[in-house]
C-alpha cells in the first residue's frame, strides 16, 4: 500500500473517507479533519505569518508575495525524504491553498527516489467527483470511491429535486469580505442546487473582487459568509465586521468544512445551505 503525503486539506479528507487514514504519513499544517491527521508530521507551511492580521491586511500580504514571485509555502524537504512516501497529493489550481509550484517540485527533485505525484484540480463538481475516483484509483480503493461519488450524488439531486420549482432566494455568497469577493468554482452550483440565485458567482471560474455598490444595488435576502480557509468562530467575526447591507440576513459558515475544500463533504455544504435559504424569512 502506497505510503501517502498529503499537502491538500482536501486531499487528506479524502484520504481518510476511503478508509486509507493509516496510509497517509505526511500533511500540511491546514489538514485538520478528520482529527487524528492533527498528529502527522507537518511537510509543509505557509511562507506568512498571518495570526492577529485582518482580512484587508491578509489580502494586501498575500497579493504582494505573489506579485513578487515568491512561493506562500515551505515545504520541510529533509522531513519529505524522511518519510520516504510512494504518493504526494497537492494542487496547481489556488497558489493560495497549498504548495503546488517551484517549492514543491524542488523537494521532489531532492528525494532519492521519486514519488507519484497527484495534482487536484477541480473546478466543478463533477471534477471533485473525478479527484475522488482518481485517489482512490491510485491508493487501490477505487471501489470506495465509487460508492463515496454515488452516495453524494443522490444526496445532491434529492436536494435538487426539493427545491425545483420553488423562488429562487437572492444570494450573494462572499469567500472573503475585506475586500469583497464573490463564489467561484464549484461554489455557484452548490448554491443553485439549493435553491438559491447569486448573480455575482462564476462557476467554474476564479472567485474576483466585486463592488459593494454593485452587491447593494441587487438587493440579496441573504449574504453567506465563507471566508476561505478559515471555520465558523472567524466567519462570524468577520460577519460582524461586514459593512452593512440593507434588508439582508448575514449567515456566516464554516468555510473550511464545506466549501472552501472540495472533498467529500460538498454534499454536506449544499445540505447547510439548503437549510439556510429556507429559515431566511422571505422579504
Amino acid at each position: 500500500m502506497p505510503r501517502i503525503v498529503s499537502l491538500l486539506p482536501a486531499a487528506t479528507e479524502i484520504v481518510c473517507a476511503l478508509g486509507a487514514r493509516d496510509q497517509l504519513v505526511g500533511r500540511s499544517h491546514e489538514c485538520d479533519y478528520p482529527a487524528e491527521v492533527q498528529r502527522l508530521p507537518i511537510v509543509s507551511r505557509p511562507a506568512l505569518e498571518l495570526v492577529g492580521l485582518t482580512q484587508a491586511e491578509i489580502d494586501a500580504a498575500v497579493t504582494s508575495r505573489m506579485r513578487s514571485g515568491e512561493s506562500l509555502y515551505l515545504v520541510d524537504e529533509a522531513l519529505l525524504r524522511s518519510l520516504e512516501p510512494d504518493l504526494v497529493l497537492t494542487q496547481d489550481l489556488c497558489q493560495v491553498c497549498a504548495p503546488s509550484g517551484n517549492e514543491l517540485s524542488r523537494a521532489i527533485l531532492s528525494l532519492p527516489t521519486r514519488p507519484e505525484v497527484l495534482y487536484l484540480t477541480p473546478r466543478t463538481l463533477a471534477e471533485i467527483d473525478d479527484n475522488i475516483v482518481a485517489v482512490g484509483r491510485a491508493i487501490g480503493r477505487e471501489a470506495e470511491a465509487l460508492k463515496l461519488v454515488g452516495s453524494n450524488r443522490l444526496r445532491v439531486e434529492a436536494v435538487r429535486a426539493a427545491t425545483s420549482g420553488r423562488p429562487r432566494r437572492r444570494v450573494v455568497f462572499l469567500e472573503w469580505t475585506d475586500p469583497l469577493f464573490c463564489a467561484g468554482h464549484w461554489v455557484p452550483e452548490m448554491i443553485e442546487i439549493a435553491g438559491g440565485e447569486d448573480p455575482f458567482g462564476r462557476p467554474g471560474g476564479d472567485s474576483i473582487r466585486i463592488e459593494l455598490d454593485d452587491v447593494r444595488e441587487f438587493g440579496p435576502e441573504i449574504v453567506v459568509v465563507a471566508p476561505c480557509g478559515f471555520g465558523l468562530a472567524e466567519a462570524r467575526r468577520f460577519a460582524g465586521e461586514l459593512v452593512k447591507i440593507p434588508n439582508a440576513a448575514i449567515s456566516p459558515v464554516d468555510a473550511n468544512a464545506f466549501f472552501a475544500r472540495p472533498g467529500p463533504r460538498y454534499a454536506d455544504g449544499i445540505a447547510l445551505l439548503q437549510r439556510l435559504f429556507e429559515e431566511v424569512p422571505t422579504v
